[in-house]
């Protein structure tokens, strides 16, 4: 059965609306007879291929991830319906692991992992020397340097500078991608010193069975009892920021609508001819990298083409305005690893 053919008439058919106040369980979702499957068998094949004899369990979760000191991985249960995919970009934006490629970067993710917790790999010296203490405590938001050649780049947003252990799954990730020539890709890099780590130590763990055999499979969606509404409810709230609509209450305070000022200066093209003055006086006051304080007056400007907003009369005061608005924001970032809203 393909995946488009698995289809769930009692739901599958309903407007987003009603679906939403579905329970999870009610959705009665499975990993079997999906394209999948067919992913979780290319992740299981290059594994062998590379001697690690482990295959992780997969399981449909909530999200992506890989249970504390349990060897297995847990895929959004949204990948496993089509029904699904357009509702989560919908409310989410994007669906993460939507394509082949995605999904297969994000499963040698979590196989590494997976792969930490089968064979207790952070108790080792060798990999606490390596990648760093993993009592580090772990963090929803993280600052990171971009450029940085101490880690490898697989995941967006360097998600590898967030923790020793996704530092581990993110390296292992990189050297597991069939057909990936990481020794001339990292050459010259200081995380290339981590790659070559990662290929003695999976040699070494040729012919081991793994130490850690626990079972489980916490935040199965079969076990999940919250309807589809609450579920997105929290995630939207979680991930606030990525939500177009978050600086919304900030930008209207500070510039006026289209129809109140018809003729006026487009807000963006304000904020983009500010932009050289702004960047050292916000990244003085705040101790923060220009790199992120441009991020943000990006993201305000797209927002403010989108919502038509324009320059009041009252220039000066509206250039105070968003240097303080803009300082609280990065302030806010610094602290949290977030740009919050003031209100």
């Amino acid at each position: 059965m393909s995946e488009t053919q698995a289809a769930f008439p009692s739901w599958s058919d309903l407007p987003d609306d009603e679906l939403l106040n579905l329970r999870l369980c009610e959705l009665k979702l499975d990993l079997k007879e999906t394209v999948l499957e067919k992913h979780i068998q290319t992740l299981y094949q290059e594994l062998d291929s590379r001697g690690i004899p482990f295959h992780p369990p997969c399981y449909l979760g909530d999200e992506w991830f890989s249970p504390d000191d349990i060897p297995a991985i847990s895929i959004p249960f949204y990948l496993a319906h089509p029904r699904l995919k357009p509702l989560e970009k919908k409310i989410m934006l994007e669906v993460e692991g939507e394509t082949e490629k995605d999904f297969m970067k994000l499963l040698r993710h979590e196989a590494g992992h997976s792969l930490c917790h089968a064979f207790r790999l952070p108790r080792r010296r060798s990999w606490r020397a390596a990648f760093g203490s993993p009592s580090e405590e772990f963090k929803d938001f993280y600052h990171y340097q971009p450029y940085s050649k101490s880690y490898v780049r697989h995941l967006e947003n360097c998600y590898a500078q967030s923790h020793p252990e996704e530092d581990f799954a993110e390296t292992f990730a990189v050297w597991l991608t069939p057909d990936l020539d990481w020794k001339t890709l990292y050459r010259g890099w200081p995380a290339l010193k981590k790659l070559k780590y990662v290929d003695h130590l999976i040699r070494d763990l040729k012919g081991k069975s793994p130490v850690n055999t626990r079972r489980g499979q916490p935040y199965h969606v079969r076990t999940l009892s919250r309807r589809l509404r609450r579920h997105y409810e929290q995630r939207r709230k979680f991930y606030a920021e990525d939500d177009p609509a978050f600086f919304d209450s900030d930008l209207r305070r500070i510039f006026a609508t289209s129809e109140s000022h018809p003729g006026g200066l487009p807000a963006s093209r304000l904020l983009r001819q500010q932009q050289a003055s702004l960047l050292p006086v916000v990244s003085f006051w705040t101790r923060e990298r220009k790199y992120t304080v441009t991020r943000l007056l990006k993201k305000l400007a797209t927002r403010c083409d989108e919502l038509k907003l324009k320059v009041p009369q009252e220039d000066a005061r509206t250039t105070m305005e968003i240097t303080a608005n803009l300082t609280a924001l990065v302030s806010n970032y610094l602290f949290t690893g977030k740009f919050k809203g003031c209100v």
